[in-house]
């Protein structure tokens, strides 16, 4: 028996192999950024789909590992001291994930905290208000009449970009290294192309975060995890 043979998640979506990792996850810009950071890692896991409608995300299984009934979430057998980790939201999980590894946070103190604080920067707004603006322009936003809800998204989410374009001035990465900030900002930014708001925010005037999303886009690590677990057919 194994932390994860004894976790009800392993009811409904039972491991093949209870000594590796565990995600339970759906291709959305937030799950994605678990399944690039273990590609990128090189850490051995599992993926389980886990959709995101009520029948799974609001099933007793999940809610026992996720209370807040969100993918991306975790359990890993082999956690610090040989306890095993049971977590969600998915910039904690990039953050143990950099930690257990020692990869992708930096390499100072101050390294660190420098990343984490993009890592902050898209939990808080980044990712909040491109989501709200796809709400409010693809799903079932986009059926309410009053244009105040969209237009404030709009422009706190071009706002949001300018500050990423500045940042990227000569810069590749967001923090100068490759890291976790990048597995957490860049697929939102793929996010715009979905949601169908690029042009609502003028996308090709951001020269700087253009050229960095097509450089995230083309590492292996991401186009291998970009689609895991895959979509349903």
């Amino acid at each position: 028996m194994t932390a994860v043979t004894t976790h009800p998640i392993n009811r409904r979506w039972a491991a093949e192999n209870p000594e590796l990792l565990q995600l339970y996850s759906f291709p959305t810009p937030n799950g994605v950024k678990v399944s690039i950071m273990l590609e990128e890692i090189g850490l051995p896991y599992e993926a389980h789909l886990v959709t995101l409608s009520d029948a799974d995300v609001r099933s007793p299984e999940f809610l026992a590992l996720n209370p807040n009934n969100k993918i991306p979430a975790i359990i890993d057998p082999q956690g610090p001291d040989g306890a095993a980790v049971h977590l969600f939201e998915s910039g904690a999980i990039l953050i143990y994930l950099a930690e257990k590894t020692g990869q992708l946070i930096g390499e100072t103190a101050a390294e660190k905290y420098d990343v984490l604080k993009w890592v902050m920067f898209q939990m808080g707004g980044l990712g909040p208000m491109l989501g709200q603006l796809g709400y409010f322009t693809k799903f079932a936003g986009a059926e309410i009449e009053d244009p105040r809800p969209r237009e404030r998204f709009r422009v706190e989410a071009k706002r949001l970009l300018a500050v990423l374009e500045q940042q990227l001035e000569g810069r590749d990465w967001i923090t100068g290294s490759y890291s976790i900030a990048d597995i957490a900002i860049a697929p939102w930014l793929n996010a715009l192309a979905y949601y169908g708001t690029q042009e609502l925010v003028g996308w090709e005037d951001y020269r700087n975060v253009n050229a960095y999303l097509a450089r995230f886009l083309a590492r292996p690590a991401v186009q291998a995890g970009l689609n895991i677990p895959p979509r349903p057919v």
